[in-house]
C-alpha cells in the first residue's frame, strides 16, 4: 500500500469517528474544545477530558490565559480510531476491551498519559490488565496483537506488547509440544517406554498461525522459540511453510523453467530479498531439519535476488554438509547472468561440491586403527561419496551438451572429488564424451586433457569396447584401452584355468569399492591389504616396462599411420582385435564367460552412452 492509499484510508477512518462521535457526545452541553487528529476533527468538552488525559490537562493548562479551544495532536499512535476508543473511556462509555485493539489501547493511554496518577482505573491499567491475564494465555490472541503492533511501532516494543506476546507465544508453543511428546509415549511389548513416531504430532498447529506476521515480528517469534528449545523440524517446517505463503512469486523463484526471470528482476523484489534472507538466517543449525529439496529452492532465491554473499554460502554449506541425498533436477540452478553465459550456475555448483569435499575429508581425518575397528564395511561418508560422484556423472552429462561451457569449468566439476570416488568411470566417460561430440572444435591438447580424467582401467567391458572403437578420443587414450582390455582378457583367461595354474602371471590391479570380507577380522583384512599393496607396486613396475616398450610401438604405429589413411588404419585394426573376441564374450572352451547378472548395470550405462555418441 503507498503513501497515498494510507493517507486516502485515514482520512476515511477518521470520517467514520467522527460520524460516531457525533452519536455519543454531549448535544445538550456545547463544545468547548476541538481535537485534531490524524486529519479527523472531534468537537468534545474539556473537563471529561482533562479528568483522565494528563497530556491535555498540561495543554490545557499551558494556555490557560488564552482559553486555547483547539489542540492538534500529532503522531497520536492508532490515529482518530484509538483515539475514539480514549475519548468514550474519558466520557464513560463503555467498550469492549479485545485483541484486536488492546494494542492501540496500550499505546494511545500511554501517549495520552492516561495512567493511575490521574485516574484510578485509568485505560492504561484496565488495557495492561487484559493483556496480562486474557491474551498472553492464549497463543492465536497473541498473534492478533503482533498483527495490529505493526502499525503501532515503536511505542508498542517500548512498552513491551510487542515482547510479551512473544515470550508467551513461544512458551504456549513449547509447552504444547511437549504435552504432544507425553501423548505419544507407549509401552512396548517387552514393557519399555518408547516414542510413538508414526503416531501424528498435534502439538505443531501453531505453524499456520504464524504464517500471517510480518517477517520483522515472525524472525523475533522464531528466535524466541529456538531459545526455549522448541524442536528443530517444527522450526523447519514453519519455516518452509512462512516462505510459501510469503513469497507469493514462488513459482518463479523455485521453478528453474519458469519463464518469468526477467519480469522479476526488473521489478520490485525487495520483499522477496528480504524473505530469502531472514529464513535463511533463522534455518536450524540440525541436519534434515528442512528438506533438502526446499534449500536448493531457497538457493536459486538467493541467486536470483542477488541476496547477499553470506546468506548464499550458508545456503551452499547446509546443502553440501548433505549432498548425497540431492537429486539432479536439484543441483540444474539456472543461470541469470548476462545472456553469454552457461545456460546453468556451474561455479555455485562447484563450491556446493568443494563443501562436501571438506566435509569429506574432515570426517575422514582419523587413525587408520578406528577405520579398521568399524563394525560397518563401509562408513557413511564413504556411501555418501559413490553417491555425490554418481550424482556428479550425471550433472555433467546434463550440462555437457551447453556450446558456452568452457573446457575448464567442465574440469573442474569432474576433478573436484577425490579419486577414490568412482570405483567405475562409466559415467565419467559417457560425459566426457557428450562433452567432444558437442564441442568438436577443441584441440589435440584440450582432448588429451580431458581424457586424462578417465581411468580406463576403470571402465566396464562395454565401455572400453565402444572406448576403443571412439574416434572422438585422442589416439593415447585408445591405446590405453587396448592396452587394459588385453590384460582384462588375459586375467579372465589365466583365471579360467583354475589349479593348474594358481597364480597367474598377470594380475588384474582393479582395486575393489573397499568392503572388508566377513571371513577375516578387520585388523588380518588390512594386513592382507598391505601384501597386496606391495604386489600391486611389484607389477605396476612391470607394466611401466611394458609401457616403455608400447610407447616405442606407438612412434611406429604413428610412422605407418602417416603414410596411410590413419583412421581408416585404425578402424581396421579395431576390427581385427574385436574378432579375437577382446570386448566380447570368449568363445574359448577353456575360458568362463562372465556372468549377465554381473554386467546388467553397466550394460545399460553403455548403452545411454553409445546412445549418446552416435
Amino acid at each position: 500500500m503507498d503513501l497515498c492509499d494510507k493517507q486516502q484510508q485515514q482520512l476515511s477512518l477518521a470520517k467514520c469517528a467522527r460520524q460516531r462521535c457525533n452519536e455519543w457526545i454531549f448535544r445538550d452541553v456545547p463544545s468547548d474544545i476541538t481535537i485534531e487528529v490524524s486529519g479527523g476533527t472531534f468537537s468534545l468538552h474539556k473537563f471529561p477530558l482533562v479528568s483522565r488525559s494528563g497530556r491535555i490537562r498540561k495543554l490545557v493548562a499551558e494556555h490557560r490565559d488564552s482559553d486555547i479551544s483547539r489542540v492538534e495532536l500529532l503522531n497520536l499512535p492508532g490515529g482518530a480510531e484509538a483515539f475514539e476508543l480514549a475519548a468514550k473511556f474519558c466520557y464513560g462509555i463503555n467498550f469492549e476491551i479485545t485483541s484486536m485493539n488492546v494494542a492501540q489501547l496500550c499505546c494511545v493511554s500511554d501517549y495520552l498519559e492516561m495512567t493511575e496518577e490521574f485516574s484510578k482505573d485509568n485505560l492504561g491499567s484496565r488495557a495492561e490488565e487484559y493483556l496480562e491475564s486474557i491474551v498472553c494465555k492464549n497463543l492465536e490472541m497473541c498473534v492478533e496483537v503482533l498483527q495490529q503492533c505493526e502499525n503501532l511501532l515503536p511505542l508498542a516494543d517500548e512498552l513491551r506488547v510487542v515482547s510479551r506476546c512473544i515470550d508467551a507465544i513461544a512458551s504456549k508453543a513449547c509447552a504444547e509440544q511437549i504435552a504432544s511428546s507425553f501423548s505419544r509415549l507407549e509401552y512396548s511389548s517387552s514393557g519399555r517406554l518408547h516414542m510413538n513416531r508414526q503416531a501424528k504430532s498435534e502439538g505443531d498447529w501453531w505453524i499456520e498461525d504464524l504464517s500471517v506476521l510480518r517477517v520483522d515480528l515472525y524472525q523475533k517469534v522464531i528466535t524466541a522459540m529456538k531459545c526455549r528449545g522448541v524442536r528443530p523440524e517444527s522450526i523447519g517446517a514453519s519455516l518452509v511453510n512462512y516462505a510459501q505463503k510469503e513469497l507469493t512469486k514462488k513459482s518463479s523463484l523455485w521453478n528453474p523453467s519458469s519463464q518469468a526471470k526477467v519480469d522479476l528482476l526488473s521489478g520490485s523484489n525487495g520483499h522477496e530479498k528480504l524473505v530469502v534472507e531472514t529464513i535463511v538466517s533463522l534455518l536450524p543449525i540440525e541436519k534434515l531439519a528442512v528438506p533438502i529439496t526446499f534449500l536448493f529452492g531457497l538457493l536459486r532465491s538467493a541467486v536470483m535476488l542477488d541476496c547477499t554473499i553470506s546468506c548464499r554460502l550458508d545456503l551452499e554449506r547446509r546443502i553440501g554438509s548433505q549432498l548425497d541425498i540431492a537429486t539432479l533436477d536439484d543441483l540444474l540452478i539456472p543461470s541469470f547472468r548476462h545472456a553469454g553465459d552457461t545456460l546453468f550456475d556451474v561455479d555455485t555448483v562447484h563450491r556446493i561440491l568443494v563443501n562436501f569435499s571438506q566435509q569429506d575429508d574432515s570426517e575422514d581425518d582419523m587413525d587408520d586403527a578406528s577405520v579398521f575397528e568399524s563394525d560397518s564395511p563401509h562408513s557413511p561418508s564413504q556411501t555418501a561419496l559413490f553417491k555425490v560422484a554418481k550424482l556428479v556423472d550425471n550433472y555433467l552429462a546434463e550440462i555437457a551438451p551447453d556450446a558456452n561451457l568452457k573446457l575448464p569449468k567442465f574440469m573442474v566439476i569432474a576433478d573436484v572429488l577425490p579419486t577414490h570416488a568412482r570405483t567405475v568411470h562409466d559415467g565419467l566417460y559417457r560425459a566426457i564424451d557428450i562433452y567432444l561430440k558437442a564441442h568438436q572444435n577443441l584441440s589435440e591438447l584440450d582432448r588429451k586433457k580431458l581424457s586424462k580424467l578417465i581411468d580406463f582401467q576403470k571402465l566396464s567391458q562395454e565401455a572400453g569396447a565402444h572406448a576403443a572403437q571412439n574416434e572422438r578420443l585422442p589416439l593415447q587414450s585408445i591405446v590405453q584401452v587396448l592396452y587394459f582390455e588385453q590384460i582384462r582378457l588375459r586375467n579372465s583367461l589365466s583365471c579360467s584355468y583354475g589349479d593348474d595354474d594358481p597364480k597367474p602371471t598377470h594380475q588384474s590391479w582393479r582395486i575393489s569399492s573397499g568392503a572388508l570380507s566377513a571371513a577375516m577380522s578387520p585388523r588380518d583384512n588390512y594386513a592382507s591389504l598391505r601384501r597386496e599393496n606391495r604386489e600391486l607396486k611389484l607389477e605396476l613396475a612391470r607394466l611401466r616396462m611394458r609401457l616403455n616398450d608400447l610407447e616405442k610401438e606407438h612412434v611406429c604405429m604413428k610412422r605407418d599411420m602417416e603414410k596411410s589413411n590413419s583412421r581408416k588404419f585404425m578402424s581396421s585394426f579395431s576390427k581385427k582385435i574385436g574378432k579375437l573376441g577382446f570386448f566380447g564374450h570368449s568363445s574359448s572352451r577353456g575360458s568362463s564367460s562372465p556372468s549377465k547378472h554381473s554386467h546388467r548395470t553397466d550394460s545399460k550405462v553403455i548403452e545411454r552412452t553409445c546412445a549418446s555418441t552416435e
